[in-house]
């Protein structure tokens, strides 16, 4: 079963400096239908505008992933990390037991365009960890990379859960097939340009819930950037 969530009905957040559409409730914005998705629980798509940012704050207990799609975001860290995230690069952050960090746009003139993903951990109180990975144009044309997963195989980052996470550029004849194992389910996000995924039309920011399925296909991307979850 395939169960679409357009775009334009995702929650909205206008703060000034920052402008986020919640594919699921986070903060402010709750829908008790919309909680999350097996382990997947918060994908917010934000755009920050030139020198504004996210403050020193806490996590605990969460896997943050952290995809860049336009300008760049500056990264610190409780842990002694310090890092600038762009476009290709996937970041990683394991908050386990608690860590606290702050993220800035550190341009003058570019608002940044990320998308930042929480998964549920498969354990709980473990020590906070960091990676970052790059991940090139190249590496996912045509094709659905894996950039995230349980065992890091493949050079995808580590993530501390049994979620596979995958990437891919598509644009007129290209084409990326996945298959799922029996019981697992998945989930897509358009994160820009247009695709249709088994049939279905999908455009940016749209996202598809994936259940029972035994294949999806990826095809008639139009410039389309897309991530696709394959979960518990």
């Amino acid at each position: 079963m395939l169960t679409k969530r357009a775009a334009n009905s995702r929650g909205y957040a206008h703060r000034g400096w920052l402008e986020s559409w919640h594919s699921f409730s986070f903060a402010d914005y709750y829908d008790p239908n919309e909680m999350g998705f097996s382990v997947l629980r918060v994908i917010n798509d934000d755009r920050v505008q030139p020198g504004q940012g996210f403050g020193t704050h806490g996590h605990s207990d969460m896997e943050i992933v952290t995809y860049v799609l336009e300008g760049a975001l500056e990264h610190k860290d409780s842990l002694g990390n310090g890092s600038v995230i762009r476009p290709g690069d996937v970041q990683r952050m394991s908050a386990g037991s608690g860590i606290r960090h702050s993220e800035f746009n550190p341009s003058a003139s570019e608002v940044v365009h990320l998308l930042q993903i929480w998964l549920l951990p498969a354990q709980t109180g473990l020590s906070p960890s960091y990676e970052q990975k790059f991940f090139g144009e190249e590496e996912k044309r045509g094709r659905l990379k894996l950039i995230a997963a349980p065992d890091g195989e493949d050079g995808a980052v580590h993530i501390g859960q049994d979620t596979r996470l995958y990437a891919a550029l598509l644009d007129g004849d290209e084409q990326a097939t996945h298959a799922f194992s029996p019981g697992r389910n998945g989930y897509v996000h358009v994160a820009r340009g247009a695709l249709d995924l088994n049939g279905l039309n999908l455009r940016a920011g749209d996202g598809v819930k994936i259940a029972g399925e035994r294949e999806v296909v990826l095809s008639g991307g139009q410039q389309a950037e897309v991530l696709l979850f394959d979960l518990p």
